[in-house]
């Protein structure tokens, strides 16, 4: 496997080492004690996703105590170097600073990153996440920090909504450039179909629960982006943004893993 993508690379160094003799294989056995995973009492932490998908269990924060969120970020961090932690409070993001100093907490994206990203995917072209009204950018927001700290690099393009079409149009090089787009929209959500019909690329379409009351949080621009009749759009569900930009990485690089 290339080390452009250091998947499992926690697990590689510590082969390497037994390997030279660096650390005996008992002490290496007990630093595989959590796996497949982890028990914590009130949580498993998966310690096994790392070497299945690339990049560690990712911490859904609501519905966590302040304490739980601390707990699991601390032991994900400790054991594979790097942690996401997702709809994160400024409450929650100061609890795990204080006890995970090199945390950085993303207002906007409500994220925190433990850890730093993952170093740039040599070769990888661009994701541009698009957002058609400032009221998206939360979730826009997400699906940046998503793609960057997987290693993606990243540009947005932000409040260039229908309702004012030449915003976007006015910066067709951009889109035209990126390689992955993800598009995250209120309201009705006709702007996925706009920018599928533009470039040639994969769109990633994001619905929102932004809107008035018709717009049934999120579910008229979600049935809006999956009848687009622009060939190339792929939905994820309301608000998701982490889950827009995983995808959105995970093609980016896909023809580079291909070729390795």
């Amino acid at each position: 496997m290339s080390q452009r993508f250091p998947f499992s690379q926690g697990l590689r160094t510590l082969l390497e080492k037994v390997h030279r003799n660096e650390i005996e294989v008992d002490e290496a056995l007990q630093r595989l004690r959590g796996f497949p995973y982890e028990d914590l009492g009130f949580a498993r932490l998966d310690s096994h996703r790392v070497l299945r998908k690339g990049f560690p269990e990712v911490v859904f924060c609501p519905g966590k105590t302040d304490e739980q969120v601390v707990q699991i970020v601390t032991r994900i961090r400790e054991r594979e170097g790097r942690v996401i932690a997702a709809r994160a409070t400024p409450d929650v993001a100061e609890a795990v600073r204080r006890v995970v100093p090199d945390a950085v907490y993303h207002a906007a994206a409500r994220m925190i990153v433990a850890g730093g990203p993952l170093p740039p995917v040599e070769g990888a072209g661009t994701v541009l996440v698009v957002s058609a009204g400032t009221a998206d950018i939360p979730v826009a927001a997400e699906a940046m920090v998503t793609a960057q700290t997987l290693g993606s690099p990243v540009e947005h393009l932000y409040d260039v909504g229908v309702a004012g079409i030449h915003r976007l149009l006015g910066s067709r090089e951009q889109l035209f450039a990126a390689n992955v787009l993800v598009v995250v929209a209120g309201m009705e959500g006709a702007l996925a179909s706009v920018v599928a019909g533009l470039v040639e690329r994969p769109v990633v379409a994001v619905p929102t629960s932004v809107g008035y009351g018709a717009s049934l949080g999120g579910l008229a621009a979600l049935l809006t982006m999956l009848n687009s009749c622009a060939p190339g759009v792929g939905v994820v569900n309301i608000d998701n943004g982490f889950g827009a930009g995983y995808l959105a990485h995970l093609i980016n690089i896909s023809p580079l893993r291909e070729s390795t």
